[in-house]
């Protein structure tokens, strides 16, 4: 099965992030010029569904899958999906401008069998042309990306197990970095010349990919994530952990809550946020960073960004919001507020829809 992983496709398409917590979906349209929210589901997954980037239980992940598309509603069955991008190697190459299609394939291929530690016949392997290099104009830079089959296959069968058809195989990263382009019209200036850092916090780890001018100068993975916060209700308050991760979102715990067990939470993660950024201060050439959009389930908690503001010295943290400024039709607009954080690499897959042919 040869998948594309970042050439653009036709529509219509729904974004589907496998995530290690949920499901979710995204559709979007078009009103005039402007992007829509069509609709979105997200369905919670059992524990260890998927870990570490791995679909440990693809029974549960289709099943999952099924009841997130019938939540949504639509008919669309394409769906756009995504490696994590530890699975994921890609590497920019440079190559003379203006080479036949036959002649670009033949030298990606050769670069690719440099740079991938397996033989060409286990890995997905896909390029796409990013344009004249900014130090050699009469160069071009092209990304290749390559993932082992099996990593994709894994996937794709979790896909049509659940009666739906993968049409897009992407990266996690390059659709944070979709969704990105999104957000930027909410930052002054629609953050040009600025650093911007994306940090999404979902429940096994946390992501921060650090974007100039719409472009990923940065990324960064780290362990510390919401299932800590999960595992100290449950030992602090005597649970299991669905009944601790229950109460995490509904609330009703101990007034002793809040003060020895979530504000110690918050501290230590915005204390993990200001050591990425210092991990990119020293591997760069940068001192600072403009802005910080906090993104992922646990963004939504209450006095995290202005945790994070203060630890990083970063005066600029607030909330990513991926459908800022677009019309959402039906959909509730505190519940939009509330999970958009969330939908970031789903709505970013969604994006692959208006991808020009």
């Amino acid at each position: 099965m040869n998948l594309d992983f970042l050439k653009p496709k036709a529509p219509p398409l729904i974004g589907v992030d496998i995530s290690s917590s949920a499901v979710k979906m995204v559709e979007l349209g078009l009103v005039g010029r402007n992007y829509s929210l069509e609709r979105y589901a997200i369905e919670p997954l059992p524990k260890d569904a998927v870990s570490d980037g791995n679909v440990s239980n693809p029974d549960a992940v289709s099943e999952a899958m099924r009841r997130a598309w019938r939540q949504l509603g639509s008919r669309v069955k394409n769906v756009s999906i995504a490696l994590p991008a530890a699975a994921v190697i890609t590497k920019k190459i440079l190559v003379p401008a203006g080479l036949p299609e036959r002649d670009l394939e033949m030298q990606v291929e050769t670069e690719a069998n440099q740079y991938i530690p397996f033989s060409l016949d286990e890995v997905n392997l896909d390029f796409q042309v990013l344009g004249p290099s900014p130090a050699v104009p009469e160069e071009e830079e092209v990304l290749i990306a390559a993932a082992k089959k099996e990593k994709v296959d894994e996937r794709v069968a979790v896909v049509e197990a659940a009666g739906l058809k993968a049409s897009v195989v992407d990266v996690e990263l390059y659709a944070t970095q979709a969704a990105f382009e999104l957000m930027r019209p909410q930052l002054p200036g629609r953050g040009e010349n600025q650093i911007v850092a994306v940090v999404d916090i979902g429940s096994t780890a946390m992501h921060m990919n650090i974007f100039k001018d719409g472009q990923s100068i940065y990324s960064r993975d780290q362990a510390y994530a919401g299932n800590q916060l999960t595992q100290e209700i449950q030992r602090k308050f005597n649970m299991s952990f669905e009944e601790a991760e229950q109460a995490k979102k509904s609330g009703g715990l101990p007034e002793n809550y809040e003060p020895e067990v979530l504000q110690p939470f918050i501290d230590t993660l915005a204390l993990e946020i200001s050591r990425s950024l210092q991990f990119f201060y020293t591997s760069s050439n940068y001192n600072s960073v403009d802005h910080i959009l906090l993104a992922g389930g646990c963004s939504a908690i209450h006095g995290l960004d202005e945790a994070v503001a203060s630890r990083t010295q970063v005066a600029s943290a607030m909330r990513a919001n991926p459908f800022y400024g677009m019309a959402t039709g039906k959909q509730r607009g505190k519940q939009i507020q509330l999970d958009a954080p969330s939908l970031l690499i789903a709505c970013g897959l969604a994006m692959r829809r208006f991808d020009p042919s």
